[in-house]
């Protein structure tokens, strides 16, 4: 396999021009004696909640935390049952079970990829406690059919917006959608640290205040314990840093998007390409197309040193891990056929433009030589 001239996304590249930036955050963090909990975690989520258009922000220890928190704060239980997607990353049906809970999937939009909502009515029951769907690869989930079968049947609905930070829907924040939003900023999101941490958005003032304290222990003061919580907070330094790229955040989303427009100019009647449903304004963390040759198209991109991803292979319920549900291959054809098909191209803001060009060019000479 050649040297990688095209990765799929280069921090290094991305933290040069905010090098002193980020430095002068870090140090001032170290001289300031304060690492956790202190002003630079409450000035990132209040700027947070700012950006996101929610009341509350609560930063955590990392996005699979944000999940739970979330679950313990809306007090999921054994044997409650939530709602969710069978294409996304483990961590969503993890901490389900992790919990004591059943993840009750819903196959997803055969364009979109997120969960289809016209089909989720007939998967409620009388243990659904939630319904958590996946803004998956930076564009919304289809929300309103999806708020209105929660009200009708009370039921919480809390998302996973991993790859959502930035995200609308019909011009509001989609982390302002639902009783509560999971973020990440692991490195290789759209807003990531330099290492890893979370984010719980709320519009909820009860929610709020229950990741608050179980964040830490479940203390609303020193050594005095209202609920069995956890150790998940967002360090200072990852704090600082991410104050730093939030700043950018919005030019760094918007070169995304015009590297998408080329590649949907380029690859038009090519490759099924990503579909942005109305209302959505799409953050492209993931340009993810899709083909039958996948596995091919990506060896010969390997070739030519461009790096993809694949987001994702294997529907969780066919992990090892979640066996005991008993669910078998063909359960969500549309989940699996996605599995099969989906190529994510590198579409980072740090890349240069000719680099974009080039592997959109290289996916029309597969398919134009019939390799």
């Amino acid at each position: 396999m050649s040297r990688v001239k095209v990765p799929v996304l280069d921090l290094i590249a991305q933290h040069e021009p905010i090098r002193d930036d980020i430095t002068e955050a870090v140090v001032r963090v170290i001289r300031s004696g304060q690492y956790v909990l202190g002003p630079e975690v409450q000035a990132f989520e209040r700027e947070a909640a700012a950006f996101l258009g929610c009341r509350h922000s609560v930063g955590v220890a990392s996005g699979t935390d944000a999940l739970s928190l979330l679950l313990m704060a809306i007090g999921i239980k054994p044997g409650d049952e939530v709602i969710t997607s069978p294409f996304t990353f483990f961590a969503t049906a993890e901490v389900i079970v992790l919990f004591g809970a059943t993840p009750v999937f819903v196959d997803i939009d055969t364009v979109t990829c997120n969960m289809d909502a016209t089909k989720i009515a007939d998967r409620i029951s009388d243990r659904t406690k939630a319904i958590l769907p996946i803004h998956l690869y930076g564009q919304s989930a289809d929300m309103e059919p999806i708020l209105d079968i929660a009200a009708e049947r009370r039921i919480a609905v809390i998302c996973d917006a991993a790859q959502a930070f930035g995200a609308s829907r019909n011009g509001t924040p989609v982390c302002a959608l639902g009783d509560g939003s999971a973020i990440s900023f692991y490195p290789t999101k759209n807003l990531s640290c330099c290492g890893d941490g979370g984010l719980v958005g709320t519009n909820r003032d009860e929610i709020a205040e229950n990741v608050r304290l179980l964040r830490q222990h479940g203390a609303r003061e020193r050594y005095k314990h209202n609920m069995l919580g956890l150790n998940s907070r967002l360090d200072e330094i990852q704090a600082a840093v991410l104050r730093v790229k939030l700043r950018h955040l919005e030019a760094w989303n918007e070169r995304r998007r015009s590297y998408a427009a080329i590649y949907d100019d380029r690859l038009a009647g090519v490759v099924d390409l990503p579909h942005t449903a109305p209302g959505n304004t799409h953050i492209y963390h993931q340009y993810t197309i899709r083909t039958p040759q996948r596995d091919g198209l990506r060896q010969f991109l390997a070739e030519r040193g461009i790096a993809t991803g694949i987001h994702y292979p294997v529907p969780v319920y066919l992990q090892p891990a979640l066996a005991h549900l008993g669910l078998r291959e063909g359960a969500f054809p549309e989940a699996e056929r996605a599995g099969r098909e989906v190529l994510s191209l590198p579409i980072a803001p740090e890349l240069p433009r000719e680099k974009i060009e080039m592997v959109a060019e290289s996916v029309r000479e597969y398919f134009e030589t019939g390799t």
